[in-house]
């Protein structure tokens, strides 16, 4: 007799509709902040890890400076990149996205890549990853994706059928897998690995034209992976040999450096491109949209302390500076939010105040006040509210951003823009990657997908197939499933994605 299914609800018992769609104003938002069960999935998924970070809780960190190359000041009007030669100090912090603390370097996972600009106009964070891509595009998801890459709830161990289950179930992540089970999934150092905004961000200069842009570090070094087998035994020889790696080479002084690429389109061409510029799981492809160099990020000096400056560190999306915005990505938006309830939750309402994260070329003004340790004077005897007619600090219209239009009716949109999840895997594996590259990818799925239940390693292989179809065969292969069943699945998808479309 099959068991009735439970109730999704809220914390309160409240049945929830949608899991899987954000409340967005029209079908490619902005995200409204009346979505009550978004913000209690965020701020509850915020506070299941006491006190290590819930993501990217091992890294490594460095302080160097970025210097600008190029006059971009027809994009956009931010001081720190007004004048080519202009340099900026910064903090670097590079980690790992899924394991803990004492997880090692060298397992098969996306690497963090965050930058922290201390500029003329305050602290400007971009927090970004190895990849361009990721491997959801809506923040409703997030927390159970996790979740997925973290321990069995029962076993406390990482399980093959929770990490395959809800990516098998979720075929916009595609591309990503791919790119993660390639030898890209285990960069051989920090040094040798790019770094990407992957979100798309606004930038608007000083006459209130705006556009859109995303970030690009090249590393210098070159490029260099691991294998899967070279993987496994460097876990065993030095767990920590990334964060090794980069502490030694800047103590020899072999400062590593990255030079910085953006992709810009002005909003006209943005509304023609064929892809969806706010899907985090889509690459704007370069022959599409050549980027352009602008400048060079050089790590020269270690921390003195890890804890004070490495651990402490604390990164957010929505730390912004006069000329960059916020695009209406919905997965952006929601880490504005997110990252910064986190940081309250691990380090405390202060944690601005800490050295590390304080500014420090524009001291802060503001009317925040108390809380867990404050320890400067806590804005003395000024005012605590605004307006005020006692000389407080007093908002700066220049800082306002130029607008743009939103439009629709608020409700749960499933993804609506018109290209395939499909297509750039398949292109990635066809026209990207080396016979090896291909190789290596398949045997390192093989070797993981392989743990999971034969059920699942279907559904997965069937979207393998539907990126590429002699990927897909050669991972069939591999796990010695019947190509006719996934073939059959690959199908079977197809048609309920069209019945979907034509309703």
């Amino acid at each position: 007799m099959p068991r009735k299914k439970k109730r999704l609800t809220s914390a309160f018992g409240a049945p929830v509709g949608d899991d899987q769609n954000s409340l967005t104003a029209g079908a490619r938002g902005p995200v409204l902040m009346q979505d009550a069960h978004l913000l209690e999935k965020l701020a509850h998924f915020d506070r299941e890890r006491i006190p290590e970070r819930v993501v990217h809780a091992k890294g490594a960190g460095a302080h160097g400076y970025f210097e600008v190359t190029a006059d971009v000041t027809r994009w956009t009007k931010a001081k720190f990149l007004n004048q080519a030669g202009k340099k900026t100090e910064v903090f670097a912090r590079f980690s790992t996205v899924g394991g803990e603390r004492g997880s090692a370097d060298a397992a098969r996972d996306p690497r963090g890549f965050a930058v922290k600009f201390y500029t003329e106009e305050g602290n400007y964070d971009l927090v970004g990853n190895n990849t361009p891509v990721f491997f959801i595009r809506d923040p409703l998801k997030f927390a159970d994706f996790i979740h997925t890459q973290k321990r069995n709830p029962a076993t406390n161990c990482p399980d093959p059928d929770m990490f395959w289950d809800f990516l098998s179930l979720t075929p916009e992540s595609i591309h990503q897998v791919t790119i993660l089970f390639s030898d890209r999934g285990t960069p051989a150092t920090f040094r040798n690995m790019n770094g990407y905004s992957s979100h798309t961000y606004k930038w608007y200069n000083a006459q209130g034209e705006y556009f859109w842009v995303q970030y690009h570090f090249k590393t210098d070094q070159g490029i260099k992976n691991l294998t899967r087998q070279q993987a496994e035994v460097m876990k065993g020889k030095d767990p920590d040999h990334a964060t090794r790696d980069l502490y030694e080479a800047i103590a020899r002084g072999e400062h590593p450096s990255w030079t910085l690429e953006m992709q810009i389109l002005t909003p006209e061409q943005a509304q023609d491109f064929r892809w969806d510029i706010l899907d985090i799981t889509k690459v704007w492809p370069h022959g599409e949209v050549p980027p352009v160099k602008i400048g060079k990020l050089v790590l020269n000096r270690n921390p003195v302390n890890y804890f004070a400056e490495v651990e402490q560190a604390a990164f957010c999306p929505g730390n912004l500076v006069p000329g960059i915005g916020i695009s209406p990505d919905k997965m952006l938006q929601a880490r504005v939010f997110s990252y910064h309830d986190t940081h309250l939750h691990r380090l405390g309402p202060n944690y601005h105040l800490i050295p590390i994260n304080a500014p420090k070329r524009a001291p802060e003004t503001s009317y925040q006040r108390d809380g867990f340790m404050r320890v400067d004077d806590g804005g003395g005897s000024g005012p605590n509210y605004w307006p005020n007619s006692f000389g407080g600090p007093a908002p700066d219209p220049s800082a306002l951003e130029p607008p743009f239009a939103v439009e629709g009716y608020a409700d749960r949109y499933p993804y609506q823009f018109p290209n395939d999840d499909f297509v750039q895997a398949g292109n990635l594996y066809r026209k990207v990657m080396t016979a090896r590259d291909r190789s290596n990818l398949v045997g390192n799925i093989v070797d993981h997908l392989g743990n999971a239940q034969k059920r699942i390693q279907l559904r997965q292989t069937a979207l393998f197939y539907k990126a590429d179809q002699e990927y897909g065969s050669r991972v069939a292969k591999g796990l010695g499933l019947s190509l006719a069943e996934v073939k059959r699945l690959a199908a079977v998808s197809d048609q309920k994605r069209a019945k979907a479309t034509a309703a």
